[in-house]
């Protein structure tokens, strides 16, 4: 098999003026943990822009340097305590679809607490997979499935979306470590951050095979061959450590997806 050949990668020159307006307002009214988490989010929502395309990655490292200076120059910040996501009615201008919405659960389901959980959503308009901001109301359709309209992280209420319940909303998930490359196996339900001239979003694919090697002092260099659902090409990703998984990976759950952040490589 050929070896891949480095992406000669542009210097990062900084972000837009559309993106520090975003973390200006994020820095003065985000009620989440400022973690890596939280600065991975915010990478993840500037680089799926089409703003950002033919223009280099934004790594989490460099918007969690950009928080600690913001913090240093104004350190008596206070986060607001309102929570965004409690009573927020449906927007007058969401599509109805001939659906009845509704505030009830059907009889017999469970109310689950979501206040610690954090998830991804689908989009219908390109089918790829984004990171939910919140949750703002839900629905029921005459079929009797259930819909909950979303607001996408890094996009405003004009980018909200319908999206069914059941099919195109999941757990978010989480990095995987160099030494958990076994858990990834052939025929993994993935979904993979697919780089293109004109756009760079997240699309469910599948593992198709996978070319062991051994570890040096950078971690894994296992090479993982999968293939697009959307499209059906074929792309071959590593390393490791920008695949990320569902936290009950171990359990080898059918249901479970494996999410791959593979941003440097052709």
């Amino acid at each position: 098999m050929d070896r891949l050949r480095p992406r000669q990668r542009q210097v990062f020159s900084g972000f837009s003026k559309t993106e520090i307006e975003k973390m200006e307002q994020m820095h003065k009214e985000s009620r989440q943990p400022i973690n890596k988490e939280f600065f991975q989010k915010i990478a993840r929502s500037f680089n799926y822009s089409s703003a950002r395309a033919g223009k280099p990655i934004v790594k989490w490292t460099e918007v969690e340097s950009w928080f600690q200076n913001r913090q240093r120059d104004c350190p008596s910040r206070v986060a607001s305590t309102t929570d965004a996501s409690k009573g927020v009615p449906c927007p007058k201008s969401a599509p109805s679809d001939e659906a009845k919405e509704s505030s009830q659960m059907p009889k017999g389901e469970k109310a689950f607490n979501l206040s610690e959980m954090e998830f991804e959503a689908r989009s219908s308009k390109d089918g790829a997979w984004y990171d939910v901001d919140m949750f703002l109301c839900h629905r029921y359709l005459p079929s009797g499935e259930a819909e909950v309209l979303v607001r996408f992280v890094g996009f405003g209420a004009e980018e909200d979306e319908w999206v069914n319940i059941k099919k195109d909303v999941r757990e978010r998930s989480v990095p995987l470590e160099h030494s958990e490359c076994h858990k990834v196996q052939v025929g993994d339900l993935l979904c993979c951050f697919q780089e293109r001239r004109d756009q760079a979003i997240y699309y469910d694919a599948h593992v198709i095979g996978i070319q062991k090697k051994m570890h040096d002092i950078r971690g894994c260099r296992c090479l993982f061959l999968i293939r697009y659902d959307h499209d059906n090409t074929e792309a071959r990703k590593s390393p490791i450590e920008e695949i990320m998984s569902q936290t009950d990976i171990l359990v080898r759950s059918s249901d479970s997806p494996i999410i791959v952040f593979l941003t440097f490589k052709p």
